[in-house]
């Protein structure tokens, strides 16, 4: 048997894609008519500028749950990432400051994203410890050593050179959306055609099945993990550079926005099923939703609350799609 043996198994890519599709329409649909039903109550939610804003401000946490939901197809599960977002942005505009070229404070963020997260991934694989308590130690570890460091600073006077996000593409595509449709549509063909990604849905769907049929766990897991590190300084690196002042600091709460991201686009939490495309998605309507509130007067405090109902509803219904499967 090869991999695309345990993937067709299981852990069909093609199957996935399939048994998602209706998720992603939802997702789409979803997006589109709150949209509408908001600018119905309040014509400003529908102004280019404001729109502009959802997508251009919320660019990195779609990058950054591309990432996340391979780590949970994968089985596996990273509460840092918002840590060491604040960590690699503050990371890249301390270098900048510096006077660094520009194209190092860039590529720094991604190097240190995968070096850390590709040694959480080893630590994970080889020495058979949970990826939650892994990470949860890693979140201390960057949150106490971000602070101590920069003594909580601020990062001012950064170079006009540094604001990658401001750039445009073919003449009017902003930077970050670029970045976020690139990186979604480049991780799930790789999800889709190649056999190292393939080989995260069947390590994810049945981890004994994939290691008899050759494929390693453990460098799998560390893959992955390198992989999401790379994401995570993309994350970083258009988070740092849509400021004018990066707070040193990490953003509160933005692990969890960039985990519900994942669930609610159609990642199983219980691993090997998944789309980055539905993530991506989600992340716009998380986004959506939180801008939404403001123009609707409800207090944007709420978006806690509404993660944590998607949240609750995807696994359930992740977890009833699963129970009539087994049963069919």
């Amino acid at each position: 048997m090869s991999v695309m043996t345990v993937s067709s198994s299981r852990a069909d890519p093609r199957r996935i894609l399939k048994a998602l599709a209706s998720q992603e329409a939802l997702l789409a649909i979803a997006v589109i008519g709150l949209a509408i039903a908001v600018g119905l109550y309040n014509p400003r939610f529908l102004a280019a500028r404001n729109l502009s804003d959802v997508l251009l401000g919320n660019a990195y946490i779609a990058v950054a749950a591309i990432g996340m939901s391979m780590v949970i197809i994968s089985g596996n599960i990273d509460i840092s990432v918002g840590a060491l977002i604040g960590v690699l942005a503050t990371l890249s505009g301390t270098l900048a400051v510096k006077g660094v070229p520009i194209i190092v404070t860039w590529l720094a963020p991604l190097a240190a994203g995968i070096l850390i997260m590709g040694l959480q991934g080893a630590v994970i694989a080889y020495l058979r410890i949970p990826a939650i308590v892994v990470t949860l130690g890693m979140l201390s570890i960057l949150k106490g050593g971000l602070i101590s460091v920069t003594g909580g600073k601020w990062i001012t006077d950064l170079p006009d050179s540094f604001h990658l996000a401001d750039l445009e593409l073919l003449g009017s595509v902003p930077m970050p959306v670029f970045l976020m449709v690139a990186a979604t549509i480049l991780a799930a063909w790789w999800m889709h055609d190649s056999a190292p990604g393939r080989a995260i849905y069947a390590v994810g769907g049945n981890a004994e099945a994939a290691r008899l049929c050759g494929i390693s766990q453990p460098r799998t897991v560390v893959m992955v993990f390198a992989l999401h590190g790379l994401f995570a300084g993309v994350a970083a690196l258009l988070y740092a550079t849509q400021l004018r002042v990066i707070q040193s600091t990490v953003p509160p709460n933005l692990e969890l926005t960039i985990i519900t991201a994942s669930v609610v686009g159609g990642v199983s939490i219980l691993g090997g099923v998944g789309t980055v495309i539905g993530s991506t998605l989600a992340a716009v309507l998380i986004a959506e939703i939180a801008s939404a509130l403001v123009f609707i007067d409800l207090s944007p405090y709420w978006i806690r609350a509404v993660q944590g109902m998607l949240i609750l509803a995807t696994v359930i219904a992740d977890i009833l799609r699963r129970r009539r499967m087994a049963g069919a």
